[in-house]
Order: C-alpha cells, then structure tokens, then sequence
C-alpha cells in the first residue's frame, strides 16, 4: 500500500504557565540565535512529559515522533492520560504547529477532535452543518448534496432547527461526527469524543468508520476502549509521557499499552490509595494470596477492599469490574444487586472492611486487572480505582496444559464433568 501520511522526528514543547512563546527575552533569545544559524537554545532544556515529577520550565509534550501510515488504514493510538495522543493528533490537524519535525500527508484531512469543535451556539443544527462543513474544506454544494444524510446519521433530525446552545454534549457529538464522517477525507482523524455518545450511536460510528476504511481512506482513532480498538484498527501507536513506545499489530499494541499499568504497582498483595478529596474513596485494596497469584483450582478469590466515609451516604454503591489483558471486561457486578446490600446496614461515617469473593475456577489462567468504583444510587461518582489491582491465575494442574494448548480459548476455563451412559 501506498504511504498516506508520514510523520518524521515530530516534538512539541511547551513553556508551563506562558501562554505563546514566553517572554520577550525568551523570543530574543530565539530570535538571535537563529540568524546565527544555531539551533533553539530552549530546546535543549525541555525534560519528559512526566505529570507526577516537578520540574523546569519546559516540558516536551512529544518527542521524536516517527511513524507511517499506509492508504486505507485504520490506525489506533492509544496511551494513558497525558501521554501526547491530543496533542499529536492537534498537530496532524493544524491546530497547532510542531516545535521540530515533519508531518507529510497526501490529501484532505477532517478532524473531530472536541465536542462542538466550530459550532456557533446561537445558530441551528442546520446551519451549524453549513458552518463546520466549510472550516473543514467542503463546498456549499457538497453539503447541500449531504444535507439529509448527514441529519439522518446524527439523529437529530427533531431539533435540527433549534439552536445548538440547547442542545446536550451527545447530541453536538452526533451532529459534528455527522458532518466529519461525510466530508469524506482521505485521513478522518477522531479523539474520544465518542465516549459521550450513547451505544448504539458509538456501534454506528464505528461502523462508519468501517465503511470509510473499506473505500481506501484512512483513519485515525485515539480511545481507551480497547475493544474499539481492537475491532476497529489493523495497528496501534502506544504514547507514553510524549514517546512512541510501541508501533505494530493491535493485540501485541494492547498488551504493551495494558503492561503499563504493571509498572505503577509493585507486585504485592494489598494496594494502598490517597484520600481523593471525596467525602468516600477507596483506601486499599487486598488480596488473600501472596504476590497476588491466585491458583486455577482455588475454590474462591477474595478480596478485601477499604473504604472511608466522612459522613453516612445513604445511596452508595460499590462497584468491580474484572478485565483479561486484552482489554476484555469479563466481569461486572455491584453491590445493589445483592439481597441484602451491605450499605444498608452502614449508617454512620468511618472506615470500613469488604469483602469481596469471585467465584473460583471460572477464569482461565492469565493476567488480570481489577476496577473498583463508588457512586450514588442516582450516578454520582466518588472515586474511581481504574485497573487498581493486578493479579494472576496460574495453572498448576500440568495435564491441563490451558496456559500452552489453550492460549487462545475464550473466557471461562471451568472443569467439566464428564460420564458414560450406560
């Protein structure tokens, strides 16, 4: 396939705290040393995008960024929060210029990058079609051509004539992803803006994207859902504090990106967590077993979860979440769901003990992550652990052989009874 896109030593840096360059010194700096022919002096002192170290001045946001994307590509990029995805994908779209590097592309490019992103509050779905579909480079024939398609894709064809100002975040996504998606680009670049869209909406836009993707055009999708990423894109890039640390096939990208999380936690079996300003967090999370590997033929799982209330909350709910390191959410369950919940019976601010026990024998042996959530009963969040704990099923009854003969079987691996019949 022919190269659509090629992005070579890309890098952006960023003063903290200035808004453009910096000051005027700064500029002069700059200024003189590039009549001189030298290279930026404030290039050399910009340190790595690292949220949780406190630093200089300048911080490189990316850095050295090479990559190529072939005709009719779907390209994941994928990273944790403030690894560079935003910005890299502002720099494809000519928001924002690159501090060095090249971008090379080969025809036009739509973004969809932020809700509303070009809407004019006051003007109508309809004629904010209009206007998003001219800033992204379409004639006021094509729209008009477009016009029902697009207001038939947003669903939105209710309101179409009422001001955009009234209408909700899922609704200004539907309509600006309406418009980019039929613009049809050569290179469709999309942020996770979909996640504020309803299911059936996010199944139609990646359906979409299918759709453009099979017509030869290429697309680029950043999101933390690994599943649409999977069932989405051919490669993935994975960010890390401004770096491209992985470019290749999907699962391989997944896994690189999931093992992240690996190195946040030391291998150890109780997980301890700061107050989060909430009036209930989540103080630690515990495992019965050591260096949380569990057995495959253990009977149960158990965990054992802290949580601190400030004040009594009548409402709260708590919630796991079991995901393989696929990204595959195997497990979801909460504590409403039970006869008797067990927050019915707090009624007073303090720290308390849960335990939690996951039926033995049902997960295959592998790698695990565990999310746990509060909220109120109306949706409220508290606190959210995302991928809080880690813990590992490893098989020891050798003649199964799961974790050799069956690497690739699906999510349950219970032992099965079988009998002759007389």
């Amino acid at each position: 396939m022919s190269t659509i896109l090629q992005v070579k030593d890309l890098s952006k840096q960023y003063r903290l705290g200035e808004i453009g360059t910096g000051t005027i010194s700064h500029d002069l700096n700059r200024f003189f040393a590039k009549i001189r022919g030298k290279e930026d002096p404030f290039l050399m002192i910009g340190e790595d995008n690292d949220r949780e170290k406190n630093g200089g001045d300048y911080v490189w946001a990316l850095k050295n960024i090479s990559f190529k994307v072939s005709k009719g590509e779907v390209l994941g990029i994928i990273g944790n929060n403030g690894a560079g995805k935003s910005t890299l994908l502002k720099l494809l779209s000519s928001i924002t210029s690159p501090t060095t590097g090249e971008i090379n592309y080969n025809g036009r490019i739509a973004s969809l990058l932020e809700v509303g992103t070009g809407f004019h509050p006051e003007l109508t779905g309809k004629e904010n079609i209009f206007l998003n579909g001219a800033i992204l480079g379409m004639a006021k024939h094509e729209i008009y051509e477009k016009l029902e398609e697009i207001i038939d894709f947003s669903g939105c064809t209710k309101y179409i004539d009422t001001p955009v100002k009234r209408y909700s975040s899922g609704m200004k996504v539907r309509l600006g992803f309406a418009v980019a998606a039929h613009l049809e680009p050569e290179i469709l670049i999309i942020d996770e803006v979909l996640a504020v869209g309803d299911a059936e909406f996010q199944k139609k836009c990646i359906g979409k994207m299918q759709e453009v993707a099979q017509t030869g055009k290429t697309v680029l999708f950043v999101s933390h859902n690994m599943n649409s990423i999977r069932n989405l894109c051919s490669k993935t890039l994975v960010l890390e504090k401004g770096k491209l640390i992985f470019n290749g096939f999907v699962d391989d990208g997944i896994e690189h990106y999931l093992n992240i999380h690996d190195k946040s936690y030391k291998e150890q079996s109780k997980i301890n967590f700061k107050d989060n300003g909430s009036i209930a967090y989540i103080s630690s999370i515990q495992t019965d077993s050591d260096n949380k590997y569990f057995e495959f033929n253990q009977k149960d799982y158990n965990f054992l979860i802290s949580i601190n209330l400030k004040e009594h909350i009548s409402d709260l709910i708590l919630g796991i979440i079991i995901e393989d390191f696929k990204g595959n959410m195997l497990l979801v369950s909460t504590t409403d769901e039970l006869e008797n919940d067990i927050f019915k019976t707090i009624n007073k601010s303090g720290e308390y003990e849960i335990s939690c026990k996951v039926p033995g024998m049902i997960l295959k042996p592998g790698k695990y992550y565990l999310t746990l959530s509060l909220r109120g009963m109306s949706g409220k969040p508290f606190h959210k652990i995302d991928k809080g704990l880690i813990f590992h099923i490893q098989d020891n009854i050798t003649f199964r052989g799961l974790k050799n003969r069956y690497r690739n079987i699906p999510i349950i691996a219970p032992k099965i009874g079988f009998s002759l019949k007389n």
